[in-house]
C-alpha cells in the first residue's frame, strides 16, 4: 500500500530521531525553559531577523491555534477565516468552545482576502453582534495554495486599518515558503503579521508547532495561556532538540521542497494521462478527480483522502511526506494507469 494519505504518516525523520537518541541521556530544566529550546529560538529569530520575536514551542496546530485565538480576544470577540479555514472546518470546534465565534466569508482558492475581512467587519457594525478582532489563515492553505506577497501585504493593511490580530497557521508552511510560487521570505512574511506559527507535525518531526509572537501586546502574558490550555510540555526539551535539528543544515526547507517536487511530479504525470484536478498544484496536496469505479480499484492499492463525491466521480487528496520517495510516486503513477 502507497501511503498517499498526509504528511504525518510516519514517526519522524531519521536526523530528527538521531539528535533525540543522541541527546536522550542529557537532563534539562522543563517548561520550554532549556539550552535546546533557547537555542532553537535564537535560530528562528533569527531566520526571521527579529531578536524581539518570542517563541514558544508547542502540541499541535488545533491547540496553538485555540491557545492564540482565544488569548487575543476578548469575550465578545469572533475570528475572521474564509469559510475552508482548518478553525472553521476541522478543529471539532475548538475555537468556539472558548467561547469565540468564527465569522466566515466564501474561499478564493482557499484563501482569505483583504476584502472578505472587510465585508465582515462592516457586517459587524455595532454592540449588538461579535466584534472582530483577529484574522485568521492557513499558508500553505487546505487546498494546498500559497498566498502571495500581495495578498498577504493587503490582509496586513486591512487588519491594520480595522486593528484586528493578523494570525498565520504554519502546518505546511515550509511547503508554502518553498513552492514555486512563493515570492516572499518567512523573514518578509514574518514582517507582516502578529503572530504565526512553523508547523513540525507535518514537517517531519514527531509532533510540535513553533509559536512565533511579533506583537508585543499579544505576547503579554501569553505562557500562561499556553499552560492553560494544555500547550505547555513540562518536558519541553523535547521539542527544543527536534526544532533545533529541523532548523539545522536547512532540514525544515529541505524537506519541503522535497514534498512539492514530488507532489509536482505526481501532478504533471497524471495530467499528461488526461486527469482533472480540482485545484492547480502548488505545494505537496494535489486533488485529482476519478470517476468513482476507479476509485473503488485505487482504494485496494494507494492510501488517500476522499475530499469530495458526486454520483459519478470522486474528488481525493494525494498528499507527499517526509517518507515519499520518487519510486513511490512512480508505482502510484502506475497503479493509476492500470485503471484509466
Amino acid at each position: 500500500m502507497i501511503n498517499l494519505k498526509n504528511d504525518y504518516c510516519g514517526v519522524c525523520h531519521p536526523k530528527i530521531l538521531e539528535a533525540l537518541y543522541t541527546k536522550s541521556k542529557n537532563t534539562y530544566v522543563g517548561y520550554g525553559l532549556d539550552s535546546e529550546s533557547i537555542n532553537a529560538e535564537n535560530k528562528i529569530k533569527a531566520l526571521i531577523n527579529n531578536d524581539d520575536a518570542s517563541v514558544y514551542f508547542t502540541v499541535g496546530g488545533t491547540s496553538t491555534n485555540k491557545i492564540v485565538i482565544a488569548h487575543a480576544l476578548k469575550s465578545y470577540g469572533a475570528a475572521i477565516a474564509c469559510d475552508s479555514g482548518h478553525i472553521n472546518v476541522h478543529e471539532t470546534g475548538a475555537i468556539e468552545s472558548t467561547g469565540h465565534k468564527v465569522i466566515t466569508v466564501p474561499n478564493v482558492n482557499g484563501k482569505l482576502t483583504a476584502l472578505g475581512v472587510e465585508t465582515l467587519v462592516k457586517g459587524h457594525p455595532d454592540f449588538h453582534m461579535v466584534k472582530p478582532g483577529i484574522v485568521y489563515i492557513s499558508n500553505s492553505t487546505e487546498y494546498g495554495t500559497v498566498y502571495t506577497k500581495s495578498e498577504l501585504i493587503s490582509l496586513s493593511n486591512v487588519c491594520k486599518k480595522y486593528n484586528l490580530y493578523f494570525y498565520i497557521d504554519g502546518a505546511r508552511l515550509g511547503c508554502a515558503l518553498t513552492s514555486k510560487v512563493c515570492d516572499y521570505t518567512i523573514e518578509e512574511m514574518a514582517a507582516l503579521c502578529d503572530a504565526f506559527y512553523i508547523g513540525g507535525t507535518k514537517n517531519g518531526l514527531i509532533l510540535g508547532e513553533a509559536l512565533v509572537v511579533i506583537n508585543k501586546t499579544l505576547n503579554e502574558d501569553i505562557r500562561y495561556a499556553i499552560k492553560c490550555h494544555g500547550g505547555m510540555y513540562a518536558k519541553g526539551f523535547v521539542n527544543g532538540i527536534m526544532f533545533n535539528e529541523l532548523f539545522s543544515n536547512n532540514l525544515f526547507f529541505d524537506i519541503a521542497k522535497q514534498e512539492n517536487e514530488l507532489a509536482e511530479k505526481l501532478y504533471n504525470e497524471l495530467k499528461l494521462l488526461g486527469v482533472e484536478f480540482l485545484f492547480t498544484q502548488e505545494t505537496n496536496q494535489i486533488f485529482p478527480i476519478f470517476s468513482n469505479k476507479v476509485i473503488e480499484k485505487l482504494k485496494d492499492e494507494i492510501s488517500f483522502e476522499v475530499w469530495n463525491t458526486t454520483d459519478d466521480s470522486t474528488c481525493i487528496r494525494f498528499v507527499t511526506s517526509f517518507l515519499t520517495t520518487l519510486d513511490d510516486v512512480i508505482n502510484a503513477i502506475n497503479i493509476i494507469k492500470k485503471y484509466l
